[in-house]
């Protein structure tokens, strides 16, 4: 989800980035059962090694599969050797049934781990994690991860996002510093000149506003036979300004 967007607004990929470590987790837990469950029928190494693997990445395809499997072509669990004395026949079941499983277990999960820990420093988390904090309001969260984007990454989109945010935040010199930043980086948001003009207004700096507000007019957002809010609103701004001139 590289391009977290201006409006912050609840999206599919937001909810799946929140709930894929849960999903990995449970994803686990049914392979290493599929592990069990398949080593204490008796089946090949290769057949068990397919099963809890396939449940591993794909579990809503191949759990079903797996269980329909099991009913259509029913398969008695591997019998014990009677022969040997029941210490032996002990040892054997817990390692079958309980030790290989939970070292799969314990080696898939430390795996995953590592993974979303590195997942979670790059760009794409990062905007993840400033996106999540957005949508409950937790400002400051998302400036610190916005900032730790950059600190990546330095890209002109994020220096926007910061800028609008550190914007609501009343930190009007960061504001207009970050959105200058994507200004010379090249953001293609029309937006961007109306809220330079915004922070410039808020900074009491109405000349360099002007300025600013009029670049924004001239943008294909404001061009079009129905231009946005802010084109109104910038329009008014100056003309509130023509007047001010004119007294």
């Amino acid at each position: 989800m590289r391009d977290v967007g201006t409006g912050w607004q609840i999206s599919a990929d937001a909810l799946f980035e929140s709930l894929r470590p849960v999903s990995f987790m449970l994803a686990a837990l049914l392979s290493a059962g599929v592990l069990a469950d398949s080593r204490r029928r008796g089946f090949s190494i290769f057949t068990v090694a397919l099963w809890t693997l396939a449940t591993l990445f794909f579990p809503h395809i191949v759990l079903p599969l797996y269980l329909a499997a099991l009913i259509m072509f029913p398969r008695s669990p591997e019998r014990v050797d009677t022969t040997r004395d029941v210490s032996a026949r002990r040892v054997r079941s817990v390692i079958s049934r309980l030790v290989a499983p939970a070292i799969y277990l314990l080696a898939v999960v430390t795996l995953g781990a590592f993974y979303f820990y590195l997942d979670s420093r790059s760009v794409d988390g990062l905007l993840a994690r400033a996106n999540e904090a957005k949508l409950v309001g937790l400002r400051d969260e998302t400036i610190r991860a916005l900032r730790a984007a950059l600190a990546v990454e330095d890209d002109p989109h994020t220096h926007k996002l910061l800028g609008i945010e550190l914007a609501a935040a009343g930190r009007f010199e960061e504001a207009l510093n970050e959105l200058r930043a994507a200004e010379r980086g090249g953001e293609p948001d029309d937006k961007l000149s109306y809220h330079i003009a915004a922070t410039l207004d808020a900074l009491n700096r109405p000349n360099e506003a002007v300025t600013s507000y009029r670049r924004f007019l001239q943008t294909d957002l404001c061009v079009q036979k129905l231009p946005a809010a802010e084109c109104l609103a910038a329009d008014a701004r100056l003309r509130a300004a023509q007047i001010g001139v004119e007294r």
